[in-house]
């Protein structure tokens, strides 16, 4: 994961997010597990590799790797359970 550079500026003079922002911003949102209830497979959007995990558990699916970026431009599915 790239380091986030603590003496550049997080947003440009606009207040718009500095593109170096917003790479580290991703890749930690890609790095942070989701957690919820049941499969996630049409119900969660999220960046493709990122990690869900079912606290529920139900029928030995407890975690989920998102490994297509979306299916028939639904962004919400793409999941298999790992």
């Amino acid at each position: 994961m790239a380091k986030l550079n603590t003496s550049f500026p997080v947003v440009d003079n606009t207040g718009k997010a500095e593109q170096s922002f917003r790479l580290w911003a991703t890749q930690v949102e890609t790095a942070l597990p989701v957690i919820g209830e049941g499969s996630p497979e049409g119900n969660v959007y999220a960046p493709q590799f990122s990690l869900y995990i079912d606290k529920l558990g139900l029928a030995g699916a407890i975690e989920y790797r998102k490994m297509l970026t979306d299916i028939a431009g639904d962004n919400t599915k793409g999941w298999m359970a790992v």
